[in-house]
Parts: structure tokens; sequence; C-alpha cells
């Protein structure tokens, strides 16, 4: 019974959530990553392979940071007093999201050439890495600051991460690499392990924190403690 009505509860906030998303940020996330996948056919038939996988990459990022505003709502602290737990509030936006994303990136991936284009299901876990990673960032702003919009903060600690991940990741993790690197596929393994990690924190994070009620003590002429009662 509870069961149905969590149901019934879930398909009558699609509407409301679905109007709170911020649509535009998606989009304007989602245009220049569609223009990057497109940009190896410019090179007509001398397009690498090295070109194809950049511009997912570029295009995986682009998503990113558009998804990184997808929890953005200027209502939260109004919103967070209704009798709806914060983990479904964020999975109808996840829910709204996923399918959106999926179709978007099938649509990037054939913008790449054939020739060029890197194996898809691997360059696809990188591209759900950085989705995961964004709304991981997104979700822990939201559960440790109650933070409104904090997709801008979000944005620029992925495009910073973007900046230094190659530079500064250990050699052997082998994340940037071309699919006839023979590193690939254990890159791809730490990409597995990077978008668990991320998925966890999204998971944690959409949970309630447990406010702590804590007690001021008195201290007496005496030497001894109390309750605060004020």
């Amino acid at each position: 019974m509870r069961e149905a009505r969590r149901g019934v509860l879930a398909v009558q906030l699609i509407r409301p959530v679905a109007r709170a998303v911020p649509w535009r940020a998606l989009v304007a996330g989602g245009v220049p990553g569609l223009l990057a996948a497109a940009l190896p056919r410019l090179a007509g038939d001398d397009v690498t392979p090295w070109a194809g996988v950049t511009a997912l990459r570029a295009a995986a990022l682009c998503g990113a940071l558009g998804a990184a505003f997808l929890l953005d709502d200027p209502a939260r602290r109004t919103t967070a007093a209704v009798p709806v737990r914060r983990a479904l509030r964020h999975a109808l936006r996840y829910a709204l999201l996923v399918p959106l994303a999926a179709a978007w990136w099938t649509a990037a991936l054939l913008l790449v050439p054939q020739e060029a284009r890197p194996p898809a299901g691997d360059v696809t876990l990188e591209a759900a890495t950085a989705l995961a990673l964004a709304l991981a960032g997104a979700s822990f702003a939201v559960r440790r600051r109650g933070s409104g919009r904090p997709g801008q903060a979000v944005a620029a600690a992925l495009v910073v991460a973007a900046v230094l991940a190659p530079l500064l990741s250990p050699p052997h993790w082998a994340l940037f690499t071309v699919p006839d690197d023979p590193r690939w596929a254990d890159g791809h393994g730490h990409w597995t392990l990077l978008l668990c990690a991320a998925l966890l924190a999204v998971a944690v994070c959409c949970a309630e924190p447990v406010r702590r009620r804590t007690l001021r003590t008195l201290r007496s002429p005496s030497g001894t403690s109390g309750p605060s009662r004020g």
C-alpha cells in the first residue's frame, strides 16, 4: 500500500518538477556538445581517431557542464518544507534527464565519422562518468550547504578538473588515451571505478541530512554543568 502511494505521489510530482528543471542550462550545454562532436567532419578524409575521441570527450564535458545545473532551484528553501523526501525530488529530475541525455549522446556519436569514431561503449562510459561527477557535485552542494544554485560552482570545478586531470592523473591510470593505445582497456577499467564512486556519492547525497540537536551547557558557580534552557 505504501509503495502504491509513493508511485501515485511520484506521478503527481512529475509536472511541477519538470517545470522547475533549468532546461535552458541543459540546452546551453547540449548544443555546443553536438557542435564539438561534429567538428571532425570538417577535416574530410583526413580525420583521425585522435580527433574523433577528442571531439566526443569535449562533447561529454559540455553535456556535463549543462547537467551541473540540473538541481538548481531558487525556491529550494521553500520546497524543502514539503512532505516529500529529497531522494524522490532528485530522482524525478534524474529520470527526466537520463532519456534525453541518452538520445543526445547517441546523436553526438553519430555525428563523428565512422572511421574516426572510438568504441562506442568505452567512450560512453567516459561520458557517463562526466555526467555522474556533475550530478555528484551538485548533490553534494545541496546536501552540504542547501545551495539553491549549485550549478555555477560545480561547472567551474568541472572545467578546472578537465584541465588538470590529464596533467595530474597517475600515468598508469591511462584515462585519456586513444583507441589504438595498448592501455585503452586498462584505462576504462579505471573509468568504471570513477563512475561507481560518483554514483555512490549521488546516492549518499540524495539522502536527507541528519540534524543533531546540540545542547549548550551552563556552568554554575559551584562548578557543575547542565543543559541550557535558553
